[in-house]
């Protein structure tokens, strides 16, 4: 298996940490960067965590037993990158008239509802920040005993001075970054360097009346955004992990400073392979909370669309392209979508023992295979899926195939394998009327019925043998 890694730059074989342990699996320690709970997840957001669930999927098919954790970040992420600004969730909240508890609840739960329903797996373990203050403070600590910190009168800071290889992820050296201030913005004017980044926000001055604060060697006050994913992956994950992912405006400054004061406080690489997903796109604009141009899996079923036609339309494109949205792509995916299950219907999921023999060594499956170990190339493998379903293999052989390189797609193609179209009885009523009307010649009053089938979800098409139905 083959992964691009952000940090060389290139294209490297994947080897875990750990080797495999006597008669198990290699283990794998997986980091996601969860979402910052304040509003709603949206269809940008769902590419990249469709991305990480492929790569998740790949890892235990390749046979890798899989960690996988995964943040909640429910304080402590401000409007600026440059620890300026009100904290998100206190401004979520005061806009939608909730507690910051609250709003953090509801929109982790719609954050769920919408990553069910494009068949995302669930992390196995789920880490919000506000329960892990006191791995937070412990990190700090240990980052103070070494001589990484400094304090202000606002807040204690990474001094990023002190770290030679600081912007390594980026390539970028730290004299050559530049924090653009607004000028609305509040500034602490006591930042030895504009890269210097907050630990810890004391709960004075302009966050005198922030609601969410703990006590804290230093006082009352609560977290910075990017010491949490450093506690929290460490605790669960050890002090180098296999994989962290993110989407491309993490790199900078957030995993930047993630890997900074991880590798200040264990001497230890943080992380061995950094994946990270391009951009979902709109109108060629990246698809954001701020622009307000974004659109919610919600959206997606009120225009009538299966959440997995979403998955389907991403899967066409590489996790590393930027991919342009737009409802008539969606609509072509769902096509697609439709007619492979459709398709698929009338194979026979049962095989005799000499069908099933060798799948593993199957031209198709090694090809699929190869595509998704060749840096998850999802199109590639796609192509591989449709070349299958062409070719003059057995339709038994077939339905094992797709079984396995589903596994990896994600695309909940058992619940269609072999299945009848369950067709409502007012639309076989209807079919039947326009069989009748057909053999009449009565091609116009046919037609009309035809669209009323439509209209109710099903596309008819005439064939020897009778009327074949699939879903519109």
């Amino acid at each position: 298996m083959r992964i691009y890694n952000t940090l060389s730059r290139k294209i490297e074989e994947f080897e875990p940490l750990n080797p495999p342990r006597p008669g198990g699996q290699a283990q794998v320690g997986m980091y996601t960067c969860g979402p910052t709970v304040y509003d709603y997840t949206h269809i940008g957001h769902l590419k990249k965590y469709i991305g990480d669930d492929v790569l998740k999927r790949v890892l235990i098919t390749n046979g890798y037993e899989v960690k996988h954790v995964m943040n909640i970040t429910d304080v402590g992420h401000l409007t600026s990158d440059a620890d300026e600004g009100d904290d998100k969730l206190e401004k979520g909240a005061k806009e939608k008239g909730m507690s910051v508890y609250e709003l953090a609840r509801f929109f982790e739960d719609y954050f769920f509802k919408s990553t069910a329903a494009v068949n995302i797996q669930r992390p196995n373990i789920v880490a919000r920040a506000t329960e892990h203050i006191e791995e937070q403070i412990k990190l700090i600590r240990c980052l103070e005993k070494e001589g990484f910190t400094y304090i202000s009168d606002q807040a204690i800071y990474f001094d990023t001075g002190k770290l030679a290889d600081y912007g390594k992820l980026t390539g970028q050296k730290v004299e050559e970054k530049v924090v653009g201030a607004r000028g609305e913005v509040v500034t602490d004017s006591q930042k030895r360097n504009p890269a210097d980044f907050a630990l810890w926000f004391f709960a004075t001055g302009r966050f005198e009346n922030h609601v969410m604060k703990w006590p804290s060697p230093w006082g009352e006050g609560f977290p910075g955004w990017h010491i949490e994913c450093s506690a929290m992956s460490m605790e669960y994950l050890g002090n180098t992990l296999d994989i962290h992912t993110g989407g491309e405006d993490n790199i900078s400054p957030h995993h930047v400073n993630e890997m900074a004061q991880s590798e200040a406080a264990t001497g230890k690489a943080f992380v061995r392979f950094w994946v990270h997903h391009r951009f979902l796109m709109v109108n060629g604009e990246k698809m954001s909370k701020s622009k307000k141009n974004f659109y919610t899996i919600d959206d997606i079923i009120n225009k009538g669309f299966d959440p997995l036609a979403l998955r389907y339309l991403f899967l066409t494109g590489h996790y590393r392209d930027p991919l342009n949205f737009t409802w008539e792509s969606l609509g072509a995916a769902q096509n697609a979508l439709n007619n492979l299950r459709e398709e698929i219907r009338g194979f026979e999921p049962m095989i005799g023992a000499s069908e099933g023999a060798n799948i593993e060594s199957d031209p198709f499956w090694q090809r699929f295979l190869e595509a998704a170990n060749n840096d998850l190339n999802t199109p590639q493998a796609l192509a591989v899926l449709h070349e299958m379903l062409r070719s003059d293999t057995t339709t038994s052989r077939k339905s094992l195939i797709i079984l396995k390189m589903d596994k990896i797609l994600g695309l909940g193609l058992e619940k269609y394998l072999g299945k009848p179209l369950e067709i409502p009885s007012d639309v076989k009523k209807l079919i039947d009327q326009r069989e009748k009307i057909r053999k009449t010649g009565d091609f116009k009053k046919s037609d009309k019925l035809r669209h009323e089938i439509k209209k109710l979800g099903y596309e008819i098409k005439d064939t020897p043998t009778g009327p074949r139905l699939k879903k519109a």
